[in-house]
Formats: structure tokens, sequence, C-alpha cells
């Protein structure tokens, strides 16, 4: 499986695994939500905006005061468990907003059913369980979308398109922070949160997103290591965690996260050196473009006031742009723009840091050959 991963790496090549289903075309698209938690609420309100092409008809969970508050909120049929759900709902998409642990598992439950799956991040906790998850939906012929709706913020779509135009000329360096804040009320509210299990820590939970940046704006990692600690926190997985990293380009870098932070979130940041410009964007949540210099100008330069926007969520506003994709595809009018592959490019580079932790050297990829 590993194998096939590397070998559809290509846009060209992903393209042959097209899931083989009628594109769904002249009415509304059906989903389900499983796990009615915090994050659930951004998946609700994203399927609001898209009110003329996409319905809400079930969600489920597995504690019922919060599957109440669902159907109170959004009308959609109630299911105590995800296999009623399969069964006996007329959802086309199940979205997985549950502890990421369960994810492998249930999206292969709902390809096998013919469904198509949307996970949030990250979309597993262990290596084998995300190829697992892409070899299933490829056996079923259905789509697995894996949410990095960071990737459509305005500052971060800045950012790249300047990446992918060659302005930095060659990288030198790279850095990235997440300090933010998480206190042991927060561990303490689900039985499920800072378990290796069904969480993963600091690296793996909150700044999964960051993690994807490496990957999605540098390119191809070479190698990594890092450094992983329980400083604070009453849990199995660490709260802060420090990376370095040497890209396939010969570009250096590190990031630093911890959920220490007193009192509150305070940054969540990328700064990008090259030989000819230099760019952070930080904020709390990579929202704001604080430095933005080149040798040559460039028409973009006059957006970045205008991508910068506030924001107290480190979630940020990608979820609706990110349906909007979802949607096209399942319509047949685009590709999936982070489908499982794409996914697994960011959880692999997570399961190294935790190897290179854990074995106290350095860990170069691919993970598999």
């Amino acid at each position: 499986m590993f194998l096939r991963y590397f070998e559809y790496e290509s846009r060209q090549a992903r393209t042959t695994l097209n899931p083989r289903f009628e594109p769904i075309e002249g009415r509304k698209i059906r989903f389900g939500i499983v796990g009615c938690g915090r994050i659930s609420d951004r998946h609700i309100q994203a399927l609001e905006a898209h009110a003329d092409d996409a319905e809400l008809v079930a969600v489920c969970d597995v504690e019922p005061v919060r599957l109440k508050d669902a159907v109170s909120g959004t009308g959609a049929r109630a299911f105590g468990d995800l296999q009623t759900m399969l069964a006996q709902s007329s959802a086309e998409v199940v979205v997985l907003c549950t502890p990421s642990g369960l994810h492998s598992k249930q999206a292969i439950a709902a390809a096998q059913s013919g469904r198509h799956v949307v996970t949030e991040k990250p979309m597993a906790t262990r290596w084998r369980d995300g190829l697992a998850m892409v070899e299933a939906c490829d056996e079923a012929g259905v789509y697995l979308f894996v949410v990095k709706q960071n990737r459509r913020n305005s500052t971060l779509q800045l950012l790249k398109r300047t990446v992918d135009a060659g302005r930095f000329g060659r990288i030198h360096m790279v850095h990235l922070n997440v300090f933010w804040s998480r206190p042991q009320e927060y561990y303490d509210s689900d039985a499920w949160r800072g378990t290796w299990e069904f969480d993963g820590g600091a690296l793996m939970n909150q700044a999964s997103h960051y993690i994807d940046l490496l990957d999605w704006l540098i390119g191809p990692v070479d190698r990594v290591q890092a450094m992983t600690g329980t400083l604070a926190r009453n849990i199995e997985v660490e709260d802060s965690g420090v990376l370095n990293i040497r890209w396939r380009s010969g570009t250096l870098g590190s990031m630093a996260v911890t959920m220490l932070t007193y009192p509150k979130n305070m940054e969540g940041s990328i700064t990008i050196i090259g030989e000819t410009g230099t760019v952070r964007v930080g904020g709390v949540a990579v929202n704001e473009i604080q430095h933005w210099e080149f040798a040559e100008p460039h028409a973009d330069d006059a957006l970045v006031s205008s991508a910068s926007y506030e924001t107290s969520s480190v979630y940020g506003f990608g979820h609706p742009i990110y349906y909007e994709n979802v949607i096209k595809s399942l319509r047949g009018e685009a590709e999936p723009e982070t489908d499982g592959r794409e996914g697994l490019r960011s959880l692999e580079l997570l399961i190294a840091a935790y190897l290179s932790a854990r074995d106290g050297h350095s860990v170069a990829l691919p993970l598999e050959y």
C-alpha cells in the first residue's frame, strides 16, 4: 500500500483513482455528521453556508446530551451509533468529527457501506491506520476528504501563491510557532483527550494544521528531529514539543509548539526567509501578515493588508470554502484538493516526529520504501 501512495503522488496519477460513482447532480447532497463535539459546529455552519447544494440529514453521537443538542440545532435525524446510522440513514457523505483514534475504523466502515468520507484532522493517529483508510476508500470507489481548512485562509493562500511563484528565490530557513493554551480542564472535559490511543498530543492534535504547512508550503521533507515533553499537564501525551527539519531542497527549519502559554492563546506563526524575500505570518492563528518584503515588486503586494483578518478562533474561517471543493468534487466538477493521500503527507511527518522523540535520533522520510 505504501508504494501505491508514492506511485500516485502526482495529480495526474491520482485522477486514475477517481471513485467509481455517478456524480451527484440536480439535487442536494446528503451529509451525516458523526461526533457532535466542539468541532462539529464548524461543519454544521459550513453546510448551512451551502444550503443550496447540501443538507444535513443525520447526526450521530454516543453521548445523549450532545446528540440532543445537535438535533435541536439542525433538525437532522439522531443516531446513537455509527452502524445504525449507516444502516438506516440516507446520508451519502459521512463526516467524522470524532476522536482522531476512531477515524480509521469509522472511515473504513463508512467506505464499505458505499459512503464518501470527510474526516477531521489528523486523519489517524497511526501510520498504518491512515494507509488503511486510503486503501479502503480506493477499494470501495468513494472519496476520502481530509479537512485542511487552514489552507483556505486568505493569508496562507497569498503566501502559497508567492512561494509557488518563486518570489523567495532559494528558501533558506523556515520557522513555525504554535504558542497556545490548553488548561487541565480542557483535557479533563472528555476521557479521550490527552491519550495516545484516541487523541495524540500538542503536535498531533493542536498543531496538526501547522505540521501540514511544512510540506504544503515548502515541499517534501528529508529528515525530522524532535523532542517532546509533558511539562505541566496531567496527560499521557506531550503538552510541548520542538522540531528541527531539513527539506529535500536543502532548506532548514524548526518548529516550537506548546499548550502551556499563559494566560491564553498567543501565537500561531510561520516565518520564511529566502534569498530574495522574507515573510512572517502571525497572529493567534496565522491570520496577520506581519512582515512582507521582496527584492522585486509584484501586484500581489497590494493584497497584503486585505489578506489579514481578525479572529478570536484558532479554527479560522476555511471550513465553508473547504466544503465548496467537497461539493464540486461530488458533483464531478473538480478534484479533491486535500484527499487521503494529501492527508498522509502530514500524518507521515507527525509519525516521524514522534518516532524521533521516542528514539532520540533524527528520522528520514519516507517512512517506508
